[in-house]
């Protein structure tokens, strides 16, 4: 029998949201755990249960009681350098949590409503060569990712403490966040669980993210 795989916490509104994340992980070998709105755990307790987070996109922004708990645990994770990765509105609660601002509309960013279904946009996007994110990744440079998200963060609402580590060139938003004094702190606008969406190689966030859950 195989023995389950570095637990990683996946703090997500609901199971359906939180699913698509649970796959991502399980195919770079964790062992997934859903921490939803009605988890009685407090944030030490999640951080001790796990060996990493992954804050999913998803999470209602009117939804108080889940935006808190977020905000808990990646306190906690920021203050104590546990590898944390936050996707899409998780890398604007990342950015309000070290002293942000609040995100502005980004227009052109939308998806498009296909027959009931969400259609990605899509842009291209420069990684800065020598940040975190083109360091795991293994490149840097203009790649074309998803973009399914109405509010986004610019310079402006920036933490100081966060340097950005990818932009839209569209636009200048910004598509990746990063701590400079943290092992792996890192926020993605786009979302890499759509698996076709982006450059394969972005998974390697996740492999990252599983090999930091083990330590």
């Amino acid at each position: 029998m195989t023995s389950p795989g570095p637990v990683v916490a996946i703090t997500a509104s609901s199971a359906a949201a939180a699913q698509p994340y649970v796959d991502l992980i399980q195919r770079c070998g964790g062992s997934p755990w859903v921490v939803l709105p009605d988890h009685a755990d407090p944030a030490d307790d999640t951080l001790r249960h796990a060996g990493a987070v992954l804050v999913a996109d998803g999470t209602p922004p009117d939804t108080r009681s889940v935006s808190t708990a977020e905000q808990r645990i990646i306190a906690l994770a920021v203050e104590t350098d546990f590898p944390l990765i936050a996707v899409g509105r998780g890398m604007h609660t990342l950015n309000a949590v070290m002293g942000g601002g609040s995100p502005v509309l980004a227009e052109g960013h939308a998806p498009q409503n296909g027959n009931g279904h969400e259609i990605p946009a899509y842009h291209r996007i420069y990684i800065a060569p020598g940040c975190k994110l083109a360091v795991i990744v293994g490149s840097g440079g203009f790649v074309r990712v998803n973009s399914l998200h109405r509010t986004g963060l610019r310079e402006a609402q920036k933490a100081r403490l966060l340097m950005a580590g990818a932009y839209s060139l569209e636009d200048g938003v910004i598509e990746a966040l990063e701590s400079p004094d943290h092992d792996l702190v890192l926020g993605i606008q786009f979302q890499p669980e759509r698996k076709l969406e982006v450059p394969p190689h972005f998974d390697r966030m996740f492999h990252l993210l599983v090999e930091r859950a083990a330590r």
